[in-house]
C-alpha cells in the first residue's frame, strides 16, 4: 500500500503506545497528526501535536475539521487515547466513575469514528484501527470496569469493520498484553475504597507490575498498527506479542485450567 501524501490522525500521541505508532506511521510515509488533551509537542519532530478531549463532542468535531481544512482528507484514524484503573473491585467504583472510565476508553472511541466515517464515505476509502486490549477478551479479576470498556471496544470494532468495508474502509483492533508504558503513572483510582479488597488489589497491583518490568515496549504494538494500517487485506484483529499466546489459551483451554491459570498468575486465592 503507498502511504505517500496519507494522513493519519493517533489520538493519545504524547507518549506511550500512541507516541510509538504516531513515530512508525510517519517513518513509514504518512503525514500524521496526534493529539492529547494539551495538544503539546511530544518531542517527536515527525509529526505534528493538536489538542483534543476524546470525551468533548465540541473538541472532536473541532479538530477533525481542522484536519479537513488542511488537508482535505483523513486516511487513517487510531483510536489509542485512553486511560488505566488502579486495581480495585467492581464496587468500589461509583457509577459516576463507571460512566467516566467508559466515556473516555469506549465512547472517545465512537465519537472520533463517528467524526470522520462521513469523510472516509466520501473518499470511499480509509482505515480505522482501535487500540484495545487482552482484557477484551481474557478475565482480569479487579479491573472489572477498564475490561469491560475493552471488550465494549472489540465489539464494536468488530461489527463496525462489516458495516464498512463494502464503502471502501476497514476497521482493525490491536490487542496488547502487559506494554511497558508510562500508561500506569497516573491510573484512576477508585472512589468508593472498601477496606475488605485493600490487600487482594494491593497484592494485584505489585503483581502487575512485576510484569511490566519485563514486558514489550510499544514499537511491538506501533509495528502492528503500521502492518495493519498498510495491509492489502488487513485482519479484523490483531494480537501483538504475548497477546497471541494468551489468545490461543483463550480460544484452546478448558475454561477450568484458564480459570486457574489467571488466578494463580495474580497470586489469588483458589
Amino acid at each position: 500500500m503507498n502511504t505517500n501524501g496519507s494522513i493519519a490522525l493517533v489520538t493519545g500521541a504524547s507518549s506511550g503506545i500512541g507516541e510509538a505508532t504516531a513515530s512508525r506511521l510517519a517513518q513509514a510515509g504518512y503525514k500524521v497528526y496526534g493529539t492529547s488533551r494539551r495538544g503539546t509537542q511530544s518531542g517527536q519532530p515527525s509529526f505534528e501535536m493538536l489538542s483534543l478531549d476524546v470525551t468533548s463532542d465540541e473538541s472532536v468535531e473541532a479538530v477533525v475539521n481542522e484536519l479537513i481544512r488542511r488537508e482535505g482528507r483523513i486516511d487513517l484514524l487510531v483510536n489509542n487515547a485512553g486511560f488505566g484503573v488502579a486495581p480495585a473491585a467492581a464496587e468500589e467504583s461509583s457509577l459516576d466513575q463507571a460512566r467516566a472510565i467508559f466515556d473516555t476508553n469506549f465512547f472517545g472511541v465512537t465519537r472520533m469514528t463517528r467524526a470522520v466515517v462521513p469523510h472516509m464515505r466520501q473518499q470511499r476509502s480509509g482505515r480505522i484501527i482501535n487500540i484495545g486490549s487482552v482484557l477484551g477478551f481474557l478475565p482480569m479479576p479487579y479491573m472489572a470496569l477498564y475490561s469491560a470498556t475493552k471488550h465494549a471496544v472489540a465489539g464494536y470494532s468488530e461489527a463496525l469493520d462489516h458495516e464498512l468495508r463494502t464503502l471502501g474502509i476497514r476497521v482493525s483492533l490491536v490487542e496488547p498484553a502487559y506494554i511497558n508504558t508510562p500508561f500506569d503513572a497516573n491510573l484512576m483510582k477508585p472512589d468508593a475504597p472498601l477496606d475488605v479488597y485493600r490487600r487482594i488489589c494491593d497484592g494485584v497491583e505489585q503483581r502487575v507490575k512485576q510484569v511490566l518490568v519485563g514486558a514489550d515496549g510499544p514499537d511491538v504494538v506501533a509495528e502492528i498498527v503500521v502492518k495493519a494500517a498498510m495491509a492489502a487485506r488487513p485482519k479484523i484483529r490483531y494480537a501483538p506479542g504475548l497477546a497471541r499466546r494468551m489468545r490461543l489459551l483463550r480460544r484452546f483451554a478448558p475454561a477450568g485450567v484458564l480459570d486457574a491459570g489467571v488466578r494463580k498468575d495474580l497470586r489469588l486465592e483458589a
